[in-house]
């Protein structure tokens, strides 16, 4: 094994609102669903799990939902209650305690849910276009996890839509009394923001939908929500995934809808922007021609994730259309990744299995190099 480390592009420092980020390494949102029920309360568990990976330049935590109709998946925390914001300060404690930085992703899953979720009522969304062939997780009466379709939504009424732009703004306020860094809006992947963004998830013809400035609406607001909600617009990141095609959310322009939404953030001077690549088999490819259009659209931090290697994120850096890189997979089954990406040590798999819900198993219990040794 090589230490490369003064030369190495992914262990640079990196100015972030004002703080002082000592790698390029960013551990992504991932959706485990082990909080604490009822109530779905962070809780020591995750706590630890955050801790153990706080090597990392950033972390942004898994999705988490500002508001009772911003739930889409069973265990999954949310940010809205007394109870939550306190199971997020043990979370935050560890991190900052071990040496860490992490920010909140906010969610809002939208028309990407389901009624046994939400007390019986139908999901919101943009439009009432049902996401056709999109399993949620949900838990049953016995507590047993299973998949189901994802319900019909309704469409949101202007005065709604204002409510929620309401709710980010209040999330975020609590992610900074739970002692985040900052948050982090997931506008992509299918979720709320995206069924507003994505001209085949949105037939409004109201200021909402139709046109290009129409659609992107939603995120300005959300997102200058979240910069009064957090105080600094540098402790602001937004995620977008311009070509995933998840969850039944699609574009017909991508390339003209995403680099006009990365310069209007970049307008608004938001922190970072944050870009979820296609990562499963045959997903469409993202040409480097379009990730320096987005380059030349946003000045802040361009951090990119979908299937990195230490090698594919070390050329990244190089060729300068990314600032930082996430690792998703890597981050679940190797808590000491930035150091296995130092001296360039094999990886551990993760399982499976243990993905979404459980105990430790799958969590907490993947072993470090030091612990292997």
């Amino acid at each position: 094994m090589t230490d490369q480390t003064a030369f190495d592009p992914l262990f640079q420092p990196l100015p972030l609102g004002g703080l002082g980020l000592p790698n390029r390494i960013v551990m992504p949102p991932m959706t485990r669903s082990r909080a604490s029920q009822p109530g779905d309360v962070p809780n020591a568990l995750m706590a630890e799990y955050y801790a153990q990976r706080a090597g990392a330049g950033l972390i942004v935590s898994e999705g988490t939902w500002i508001s009772p109709l911003g739930k889409g998946y069973a265990w999954t925390p949310g940010i809205h209650t007394d109870e939550q914001i306190e199971g997020w300060r043990k979370v935050t404690g560890a991190v900052h305690a071990a040496g860490g930085r992490i920010f909140a992703q906010l969610w809002h899953v939208g028309r990407l849910s389901h009624s046994s979720l939400l007390g019986g009522q139908s999901p919101v969304s943009s439009s009432a276009l049902q996401a056709e062939g999109v399993n949620v997780f949900i838990a049953d009466n016995d507590g047993r996890p299973g998949f189901v379709q994802a319900s019909k939504p309704r469409a949101l009424s202007v005065e709604e839509i204002r409510e929620i732009v309401g709710q980010y703004r209040q999330a975020a306020r609590n992610a900074m009394a739970a002692g985040f860094d900052g948050v982090e809006l997931h506008a992509a992947n299918g979720y709320l923001v995206n069924q507003f963004i994505d001209s085949g998830a949105n037939d409004r013809t109201d200021a909402y939908g139709g046109s290009l400035p129409n659609r992107l609406r939603f995120l300005d607001e959300v997102t200058r929500a979240l910069i009064e909600g957090t105080g600094d617009r540098q402790r602001v990141g937004i995620r977008l995934a311009p070509l995933t095609t998840l969850n039944g959310c699609v574009d017909a322009d991508p390339e003209t809808t995403y680099t006009a939404a990365a310069k209007l953030l970049g307008e608004i001077g938001i922190g970072y922007l944050h870009i979820a690549e296609a990562d499963w088999d045959d997903a469409p490819h993202m040409p480097v021609a379009f990730k320096q259009q987005l380059r030349a659209a946003f000045p802040g931090v361009l951090i990119y994730a979908g299937k990195y290697t230490g090698e594919r994120a070390r050329t990244a850096l190089d060729e300068g259309w990314a600032d930082m890189v996430a690792f998703g997979r890597p981050f679940v089954a190797n808590p000491d990744l930035p150091e296995r990406l130092r001296h360039g040590a094999p990886l551990n798999m993760h399982d499976r299995d243990t993905l979404f819900g459980g105990d430790a198993r799958g969590l907490t219990d993947y072993p470090t190099l030091a612990a292997a040794a």
